[in-house]
């Protein structure tokens, strides 16, 4: 009579599907039960993946950064002039905590032969120089002029194009909106 009693635990156990018994607790959940897998852009550039449950990431040249969604408390896409020469295109990340986050692309002059295209140009060439000797990528090293521009609590981060910031933006939004934790990376 003993063996009766354990035979519908078993049939239970053997009628229940083997995902559901190996399945990660600790996996993250999705909108439709799918897992949403790689994003890459058209031109290879960026790439989007699953990230940690509850953070977003970006991997970028300059650095990485890390962010609790729960801790995100605006997200602001801008673009504006910077001393009557420059467009800058800036994605700012404010949080509950101390640091405000942003991600920038300079957009270059329309027209290097400008005064102020000129003036540019060589302190880019100057900039690239400085990098060659030292090792470091000009190109996605943040700009700043001290004092006006070292801000506190502030992190930056440059991109290299208007496309890899518009990316970085969708994936935010996209990661601010559904809750679910993404990693943004620029090769």
């Amino acid at each position: 009579m003993k063996t009766f009693a354990l035979l519908p635990a078993i049939v239970a156990l053997l009628a229940s599907p083997l995902g559901a018994q190996t399945a990660n607790p600790n996996a993250e959940p999705t909108g439709n039960g799918t897992a949403t897998g790689t994003t890459t852009s058209a031109d290879g550039k960026t790439i989007e993946t699953d990230g940690p449950r509850r953070f977003w990431q970006a991997s970028v040249p300059g650095g990485d950064y890390m962010v609790a969604i729960d801790r995100i408390s605006s997200i602001s896409k801008q673009t504006y002039m910077l001393d009557a020469a420059l467009v800058v295109h800036e994605v700012t990340i404010d949080t509950t905590g101390q640091a405000l986050a942003r991600f920038y692309y300079i957009e270059p002059p329309s027209s290097p032969a400008t005064g102020a295209g000129q003036v540019i140009e060589r302190g880019r060439q100057v900039v690239d120089q400085i990098g060659k000797r030292t090792g470091n990528d000009a190109g996605t090293m943040v700009v700043k002029k001290y004092p006006e521009t070292t801000h506190a609590k502030c992190v930056e981060y440059r991109l290299l194009d208007a496309a890899e910031l518009n990316a970085l933006y969708k994936s935010l939004k996209d990661t601010w909106e559904t809750g679910r934790g993404r990693k943004f990376i620029v090769k």
